[in-house]
């Protein structure tokens, strides 16, 4: 179930918009005192391959955005806590310049959806004269907004308001909440008026609760599908955001102050950035093309040779990777990006001599750019995460085969590129096959390495919400919800756990994982790469397979009691789609954008379907003070 498409011409801002709407922040915040906590949900069962270095040595972009945003909009009281370091973290027991922040943020992915919940229901612990407006975004929320609210009354807890979108929307949010506020109002108060008036529902990409009752959700009403920043370079500089995170520590609380700009490089070395959003192909299993509307979406060369020069400048960064959906997308773009990068110079010498930066490209599009190579080197490229899927194109044809493969990785290892390729393991691909064609997973696996693969992600085929399949996996009985008495959580949605299958012995495809990265990572190899290394890089190889084995530990241990469980059977599956159980419908009573097949809707929807002005002047009259606050 893909997010539905906005009317063609509209799916992007106007240019500006973002800028101007920056602009008219930055007057309206000198005039309140808000405090911000911005916190990072992270579930550490998480913590496995092909993840386990850059999960907690990389702040993540998203809540460095926000963080940016805020910083950059004038809301100078405002910190970014990472789950990653600070375990401990209890929002009811933070404070932010000696008092409860006004607003509380949580930003959240599917797999760590356990920790969301967590932080949320501890907020909603704080007293309600002094809660804060929760706020709650992330890819979770952009698919499955209905998760972070409650509808059961013997359970109330839950967000004030879900965002489904990016920073714009967020902005739009305080925009409107902020021209309300009276005087020594709490935002939280002022929230609830102006969802009750109406006023929310022109901001498309929001999802907030009606309820009689506090905490309990009676239905949820869906703003839209978001409209999109088409310009990259109007987002705020991304070096704000690290001005903002918390120290790491085993506390409940918060420090008095933000990490120091001498110890970013300590904790968080290597730095996501931006730089393109968007990919031109379609497959089934992924939920990019239709999030970013079937738009392409980038940063100008000299934006980003900018964010690169000022994090090595004020935090000693010299590690960078590009959170691209597929960098080389399109030549024309991509060719200015690196052009521009290749003639910058930092403190007098070549870009490619101060910073090393990595992306996520594609066979296909590798071959196609194959002449820019050298470019893309001089760049400061060091390294190219390869959509290589199957290399037979048995699971997803986008161009590659076993040919076009072995070639690209050629071409990236003679000028200096480390090809670091990304599998996807399925029911019909066995561990091992003889002739010719290299369909086993171990014959592909022996290729990349011997192609020059300094590094493997090999990942089961898993349902990936806002994607084509997603519902027919469940509808289906493709996926699980239980193996050997232990159901499926949300953590074991990362593609590491065989969690939909319609193999008949679906332990051999956990083991397969399993034999796959122990092929690939092993003391003999890390012994070769010392003395006949794969990169060009000094002890590039030999370091990534001291990291492949610590984490294959990790996921040897995380992973081998559930193949088990597999192999004893008793594997119960889904056939419904996982949608919200509470009422779901659109600000002018229509079905909700994202609302998925199986979503009740409220008898209230299909009371007023008058004018606009008929049911704004309905809802002031019946609305105003008699809807208390909602979680």
């Amino acid at each position: 179930m893909e997010l539905p498409r906005r009317a063609r011409g509209d799916e992007l801002l106007r240019p500006g918009e973002l800028l101007g709407l920056r602009q008219r922040l930055r007057n309206i915040a000198r005039r309140h005192d808000l405090t911000t906590v911005v916190a990072c949900a992270f579930d550490h069962r998480t913590r496995m391959l092909p993840f386990i270095y850059a999960d907690t040595r990389m702040a993540p972009a998203g809540v460095r955005a926000i963080g940016s945003a805020m910083l950059d909009c004038g809301f100078n009281k405002t910190r970014i806590v990472l789950q990653q370091w600070n375990r401990h973290f209890r929002p009811s027991q933070m404070r932010l310049d000696g008092r409860t922040p006004d607003i509380f943020m949580v930003s959240s992915m599917q797999i760590h959806s356990a920790q969301c919940e967590a932080l949320i229901r501890d907020a909603c612990r704080i007293d309600p004269v002094h809660r804060p407006l929760i706020i709650v975004g992330g890819p979770k929320t952009i698919y499955e907004p209905w998760d972070v609210f409650s509808g059961d009354p013997l359970d109330p807890w839950g967000a004030d308001v879900a965002v489904t979108g990016e920073e714009y929307i967020l902005l739009s949010l305080l925009e409107v909440l902020l021209s309300i506020r009276a005087d020594d109002e709490s935002l939280r108060t002022t929230f609830m008026r102006a969802r009750n008036s109406g006023m929310l529902d022109d901001i498309p990409g929001l999802v907030y609760a009606r309820t009689d009752r506090e905490g309990v959700a009676e239905e949820l009403v869906d703003t839209g599908i978001q409209r999109l920043l088409g310009n990259l370079d109007e987002l705020p500089h991304l070096v704000l955001g690290y001005q903002l995170l918390e120290p790491p520590s085993r506390k409940a609380t918060l420090a008095p102050q933000a990490l120091p700009a001498s110890r970013i490089r300590r904790y968080s070395p290597i730095a996501s950035l931006v730089l393109t959003l968007g990919c031109k192909f379609a497959c089934p299993y992924c939920p990019i093309p239709a999030y970013n509307q079937r738009q392409y979406r980038v940063k100008s060369g000299q934006r980003i040779a900018t964010d690169m020069a000022r994090l090595g400048r004020e935090y000693g960064l010299r590690y960078f990777f590009g959170a691209d959906d597929n960098f080389f997308n399109d030549e024309q773009r991509t060719l200015e990006i690196l052009e521009t990068l290749a003639r910058t110079e930092i403190d007098g010498a070549p870009i490619r001599r101060k910073i090393r930066w990595a992306t996520e490209v594609t066979v296909h599009d590798t071959l196609k750019l194959r002449e820019y190579l050298p470019l893309a080197r001089h760049a400061g490229i060091r390294a190219l995460w390869l959509g290589v899927e199957d290399m037979t194109a048995t699971l997803i044809k986008k161009g590659q085969s076993v040919d076009k493969t072995r070639e690209a990785f050629g071409l990236l290892r003679r000028y200096g590129i480390c090809p670091m390729p990304m599998m996807m393991h399925h029911d019909t691909q066995p561990l091992m096959t003889r002739g010719p064609k290299p369909y086993g997973l171990l014959n592909q696996v022996r290729l990349l390495r011997k192609g020059g693969a300094i590094s493997l992600q090999v990942l089961m085929i898993t349902p990936a919400t806002g994607s084509k399949l997603y519902a027919e996996a469940f509808t289906s009985g493709l996926a699980y919800e239980s193996a050997g008495g232990r159901g499926v959580e949300s953590h074991m949605m990362d593609a590491n756990y065989v969690v939909a299958s319609e193999h008949k012995q679906p332990w051999k495809k956990q083991l397969n994982i399993m034999a796959a990265y122990l092929y690939f990572y092993n003391p003999l190899r890390f012994l070769l790469a010392l003395v006949r290394p794969k990169s060009k890089l000094y002890l590039a190889d030999a370091l990534m397979q001291l990291a492949g084995m610590c984490g294959l530990m990790q996921t040897i241990r995380r992973t081998l009691g559930w193949a088990i469980r597999l192999m004893r059977g008793n594997i119960r599956r889904k056939t419904a789609v996982p949608a919200s159980r509470i009422p779901m419908r659109s600000a002018d009573g229509a079905l909700a954008s994202h609302a998925l097949p199986g979503t009740p809707q409220a008898e209230l929807v299909q009371m007023n379907v008058k004018s606009p002005g008929e049911s704004h002047k309905h809802s002031e009259e019946s609305d105003v003070g008699a809807w208390p606050a909602t979680n």
